[in-house]
């Protein structure tokens, strides 16, 4: 009998042994490091502003554009990365190569806005071809004018400001007003930080820009809003009211944010601020200037993360999902 006591308690020990040494342990970041969009940066800023206060957990976020974000992202640098458009095949590769899988997650919408100097009182409306008419490769040196975009327009100056390469905004408004990925005219000034484009218009009469609806808002004593035309015909205002009911197109879009899947399933520190997030996602949204998801929406989005379903709803769709849509097919992926 003692030699069976023995026995058995050799083996716990053993397994024990083996149980301890294969489970994975995950001791809390210090630091949460957060890097990606600029248009998604406020609602991020102001979470981690909030977050800090509650729980003293440090969080930092970084501003190197949506595609300079995940690229850190995809090196293990961050564990969350803000995004104004979905993870590209590209992204998704590199991830792979390291051994990264991320989990998708709509935070909020945003409308794209077209801003101009408060002295412009000629172009006030505007269609989608004429963006695409000063903002296409083939105007590059070429259309200098306002008057080239309209006859009635003035003969001033032409200027245009916009998000560098690595934006995801600037990915999303060539794609919609250019129809083309990156394909743009090169003599323009582009930033990755928005207040230098907010700068850059609001000093200069016959500068045009583009970059999200949060930094209008915040700078709308210096600059006025172009109304776009939308498939309906109508010459339509960004606002939180046209972009809920779809009426403001094409220039309405989702934003996310990517998580390292192992850290938010097993980092506490992380979870904690993850939770937190979607918990204040539709309050801080609107208080930045963003257009928030129903609270509905926002319980499916929270049910999606604790799925810890990885991969992009993307994979084969173009943005104009909705919400229900978008974890649909995230919940599809393999």
């Amino acid at each position: 009998m003692k030699e069976l006591k023995l026995i058995k308690l050799s083996l716990a020990v053993f397994f024990f042994g083996i149980f301890a040494f294969s489970a994975p342990t995950y001791a809390a970041v210090d630091i949460i490091k957060i890097d990606g969009s600029s248009t998604v940066y406020p609602i991020t800023e102001a979470v981690a502003e909030e977050f800090q206060i509650e729980t003293g957990i440090k969080v930092t976020v970084g501003v190197s554009g949506t595609g300079g974000g995940l690229k850190k992202f995809c090196r293990g640098d961050t564990v969350i990365s803000g995004a104004s458009r979905p993870i590209k095949a590209k992204e998704r590769k590199k991830c792979a190569d390291a051994g990264i899988k991320f989990i998708e997650l709509p935070i909020a919408f945003d409308a794209l806005t077209i801003v101009i100097n408060k002295k412009n009182d000629w172009a006030k409306e505007m269609t989608p071809a004429e963006l695409k008419k000063m903002w296409e490769p083939a105007a590059q040196g070429k259309i200098m004018n306002w008057n080239q975009i309209r006859t009635d327009f003035p003969d001033q100056s032409l200027r245009l400001y916009g998000p560098g390469a690595d934006s995801g905004t600037f990915d999303y408004f060539t794609e919609s007003i250019i129809e083309k990925s990156k394909a743009i005219r090169g003599d323009f000034t582009a930033s990755e930080d928005d207040n230098v484009l907010v700068q850059g218009v609001a000093g200069d009469k016959g500068g045009i820009g583009y970059f999200g609806l949060a930094y209008y808002a915040e700078n709308k004593n210096k600059l006025d809003a172009v109304a776009v035309k939308n498939d309906a015909g109508n010459f339509i205002l960004p606002s939180l009211k046209t972009t809920m009911d779809g009426t403001y197109n094409p220039l309405a879009r989702p934003l996310f944010i990517y998580l390292n899947s192992t850290k938010a399933a097993f980092d506490p520190n992380v979870r904690k601020f993850i939770d937190f997030y979607l918990k204040y996602a539709a309050e801080l949204a609107t208080e930045v200037g963003y257009i928030p998801f129903s609270s509905e929406e926002y319980k499916m989005i929270e049910n999606h993360y604790k799925t810890l379903k990885t991969g992009t709803a993307f994979e084969k769709h173009s943005i104009g999902l909705s919400v229900k849509e978008m974890l649909e097919l995230s919940a599809a992926t393999k």
